[in-house]
């Protein structure tokens, strides 16, 4: 039987695809051929926009007209949160509302033992590994507490072995990711008395909420004890989950662990993050950064913004850019925010009009180039490590793009002295294979 497999959305929603796939393809079925009709299609959708729903439902119908006849199945996020616009697409056999599901599916499927984790993740030369599920911290602008509600942690003697399968079969990054990575291991650490979320501070409050306790640095140091060659990356963490004990680990193992953090910010305006429903204020925030950037050299420093949030006045979105200029982040990802349905921001006053938002958007992309040439050109006479995804190309720790003058094997990490840079681009030359 022949099968075809399509993922919209995030890093864990590629992850459970490829687990699924691993699945099926150990069962003896046959991923179909690109010009191939398939008997099954699974569809794992996204909601984090109302866009992304709309792509998921685009994409079901054209599979479904791709492979007649199909056994068509819908799950992911858009799949919990309105079951029955999927269910009434017309083809759509099945809808799996949880991803909790997943392992009676595969057994409908035939399969009877369910693999532990996966051994590949298709082309590529890095791996995204889910390590834990859920999410309620309760941003005003966010619908995925809704969809995916509890916190599920898999447990450190599950991913290690996979990993070390990943690493075996030739994938040379691990990212770590979840659906809020610094939450893993709280459901797994007993004695945890503290909620899961943190209260939202006030405006008169200026300390860092305390968080619960985790098990990601013992996790972390579990991975990189593993003797086969790779390095790991982090994905999104809060600037408060950055613990001591994770920076202690980061500087005894800087050629195993990218020295790169993406710590989500969203706003520098202390007004616009309590109606966002953040957890803390841009004080505590900008000195645990700079608390964690000057404990190392040269840290890439990545995070998110979303411009236009509803009553962002000018003056409020003068203080992001201002917090951004003095974080100097290597990167910024750039969100114009768009109200989605079952949010509480869907119904918040005073929105900022498309065509502000998309000026404000342009002003800070402009100081996040200027950022990230800066970032790129410090570095300039340093050593990096770079993932080549083509034999001239690849991707350093600090997460830049790094060009080489001799093509080397695709696929492998290597030692590279910085010589030059132009724009976000690094160039220069392997020192060691």
């Amino acid at each position: 039987m022949f099968f075809r497999l399509s993922t919209l959305g995030c890093k864990v929603n590629q992850y459970e695809t490829e687990f699924v796939r691993t699945a099926l393809l150990r069962h003896g079925y046959s991923e179909a051929q690109e010009s191939g009709v398939a008997d099954l299609v699974l569809v794992n959708t996204c909601t984090v926009t109302a866009e992304s729903e709309a792509k998921s439902r685009k994409t079901i119908r054209k599979l479904i007209r791709e492979n007649p006849g199909a056994h068509v199945i819908a799950m992911g996020c858009a799949a919990a949160h309105h079951p029955g616009a999927m269910q009434r697409i017309g083809g759509v056999s099945q809808v799996i509302t949880d991803k909790q599901e997943i392992p009676d599916l595969l057994r409908q499927l035939g399969i009877a033992e369910l693999p532990t984790g996966i051994d590949s993740f298709g082309e590529r030369h890095r791996a995204f590994i889910k390590i834990q599920d859920g999410c309620q911290a309760g941003c005003a602008y966010c619908i995925i507490p809704k969809v995916r509600p509890t916190l599920r942690s898999r447990t450190i003697e599950e991913i290690v072995p996979e990993i070390r399968t990943l690493a075996q079969n030739g994938y040379r990054e691990i990212v770590l990711t979840g659906i809020h990575l610094g939450h893993y291991g709280i459901d797994l650490v007993e004695g945890n008395t503290a909620p899961h979320t943190a209260p939202v501070l006030s405006p008169s409050v200026s300390s860092v909420p305390r968080l619960p306790a985790t098990r990601l640095p013992e996790l972390i140091r579990r991975i990189i004890d593993l003797p086969e060659e790779f390095r790991l990356r982090l994905s999104s963490l809060e600037a408060v989950e950055v613990s001591d004990a994770l920076i202690e680990l980061m500087l005894r193992y800087p050629d195993r662990i990218c020295p790169h953090l993406h710590l989500s910010m969203q706003s520098g305006s202390d007004a616009v993050l309590h109606r966002m429903k953040r957890r803390w204020l841009s004080e505590p925030f900008a000195r645990r950064c700079e608390e964690i950037l000057s404990r190392f050299n040269h840290l890439a420093l990545t995070t998110d913004v979303i411009v236009g949030f509803p009553g962002e006045t000018a003056e409020q979105f003068e203080e992001t850019c201002r917090l951004v200029e003095r974080l100097r982040f290597s990167k910024v990802h750039i969100f114009r925010f768009s109200p989605r349905e079952g949010t509480e921001a869907a119904t918040l006053p005073n929105p900022v009009s498309p065509t502000e938002q998309k000026r404000r958007a342009a002003i800070l992309t402009d100081i996040a180039a200027t950022l990230r040439s800066d970032f790129a050109a410090s570095l300039v006479g340093s050593a990096a490590t770079v993932l080549l995804e083509t034999e001239t190309r690849g991707t350093c720790g600090r997460y830049l793009e790094v060009q080489l003058g001799q093509p080397l094997e695709a696929g492998t990490l290597v030692s590279v002295r910085i010589e030059r840079s132009e724009g976000d681009v690094c160039f220069g030359r392997c020192v060691q294979l």
